[in-house]
């Protein structure tokens, strides 16, 4: 029986309906020059009855690009574009955040004018990104990245901070840092990817100085109830193996704790074959961070709903099923059938396989 799933909870100031998050997912439909489009308004809207949209990731600087078709959230035009977007899931008496995005190291020089992507250190990752342009359509290889300077990480943190007040200017409830699957805050605190000798590196304190530095600085400019994280620490490709993620995700989360932040999101594995998360890992972190926890991965609602009844999730994030299935909370709660994914149209194809999907 979902029983747990359709429970309200309060995040914040908010009161959400329900613990059935909306994943964040790269849909590519953006509009030239990261603007989020009309389309994505609609997209959003369709699915405003989960108790929290998380948008797809938003860059926070024109460097932190590395996928053709996402959208941002440091200019003008995207702030307004975003703008309609809120508009249209407050209307649906939605809730969304905005997920805030560096890519690091994930990106191809073709998105940056031929310049190095950024990243802690000169280490290249196994690993592609989506390019669409005139020429080309599909996966690149990531480029080998230049060795962020003192300077270069502290305008970062200062434009993690400006987007974050950005996006509550825009109408989103909160933000959410990414700082998973690979991106630049996890390419901080994984030791495969940051071999600085400086205070941003060396040991478990300076990886973790970047992220801290951006919680803090979000927290001061607009609320800890407002600002969320999310971290992988099971997730190792993108060349993301590193011996001590467990440790240092201990730390981070227990620092975390005391700062009151919204939510503490885990992004795991939704592969077929996804590794299992130790259940000593979910009492370690249950135990570090008595707040609220979401979970997002190759989860089903019985799966979600387990979770839950045993402590160690607060609320469930679905992502692909979100994507085909725009009234999933309706579907949990009478035990409808869900569409099937149209895996050819996850990227950039308009509203086919994007606003299309049937809600009988």
């Amino acid at each position: 029986m979902i029983d747990k799933l359709l429970k309200p909870i309060k995040l914040g100031e908010l009161n959400l309906a329900n613990r059935i998050f909306m994943a964040p997912m790269t849909r590519a439909r953006t509009n030239p020059g990261g603007i989020p489009s009309k389309i994505m308004a609609q997209y959003y809207a369709q699915r405003a009855s989960a108790g929290l949209i998380i948008s797809e990731a938003s860059e926070v600087s024109l460097a932190a690009k590395g996928y053709s078709g996402s959208p941002g959230i440091y200019n003008t035009p995207q702030m307004q574009g975003w703008q309609q977007v809120t508009q249209a899931v407050s209307a649906q008496n939605g809730n969304i955040f905005c997920q805030l995005w560096h890519v690091g190291r994930m990106a191809n020089s073709i998105l940056h004018a031929g310049r190095a992507p950024l990243a802690p250190s000169p280490i290249q990752a196994q690993a592609s990104v989506w390019v669409a342009n005139e020429n080309y359509q599909g996966m690149l290889a990531c480029d080998l990245p230049k060795a962020m300077t003192h300077n270069e990480i502290l305008q970062t943190i200062d434009d993690y901070i400006q987007a974050a007040k950005n996006a509550i200017a825009c109408g989103f409830a909160g933000v959410e840092i990414h700082a998973a699957n690979g991106y630049l805050p996890d390419q901080f605190m994984r030791t495969c990817s940051n071999l600085r000798n400086d205070q941003w590196g060396k040991n478990l304190e300076g990886r973790l100085a970047f992220i801290k530095d951006i919680v803090r600085g979000i927290s001061q400019a607009i609320g800890a109830s407002r600002c969320a994280i999310r971290l992988s620490p099971f997730i190792t490709h993108r060349s993301m193996v590193c011996s001590e993620i467990l440790a240092t995700t201990y730390a981070l989360v227990a620092w975390l704790d005391e700062h009151q932040l919204a939510y503490l999101h885990f992004a795991e594995a939704d592969w077929e074959d996804t590794p299992l998360v130790p259940i000593e890992f979910r009492q370690k972190i249950r135990k570090l961070f008595p707040g609220i926890i979401v979970v997002a991965g190759n989860l089903d609602a019985q799966k979600g709903e387990r979770l839950i009844k045993q402590g160690y999730a607060d609320a469930i994030a679905f992502g692909r099923n979100y994507i085909a299935n725009p009234n999933l909370v309706e579907k949990i709660k009478y035990g409808l059938a869900l569409n099937p994914l149209n895996n050819a149209t996850i990227m950039g194809s308009g509203a086919q396989g994007y606003t299309d999907y049937p809600t009988s």
